[in-house]
């Protein structure tokens, strides 16, 4: 190290640095990306159950007959 002069170790130093922050900043970015994605796909699908109950109710003729239907299917009867 006796070769090597203390500016030099400077920009070394600073250079690292810099490239610490900028992973950081980018893996806060694929987080934020992640936790979009994750909060998303649930909601479709959320949105999709809520169809598939309107459309049982519509195509049963109602909620008494819905419920009527659903426990037939349940039970056997």
């Amino acid at each position: 190290m006796k070769g090597i002069n203390p500016e030099a170790k400077v920009t070394v130093k600073q250079r690292s640095l810099s490239q610490s922050a900028e992973n950081a900043q980018a893996g806060a970015e694929v987080s934020r990306g992640a936790m979009a994605a994750i909060s998303v796909v649930p909601t479709l699908i959320g949105i999709w159950a809520a169809a598939c109950f309107v459309g049982g109710l519509i195509a049963s003729g109602g909620p008494l007959a819905f419920l009527k239907s659903w426990f037939s299917a349940v039970t056997g009867m």
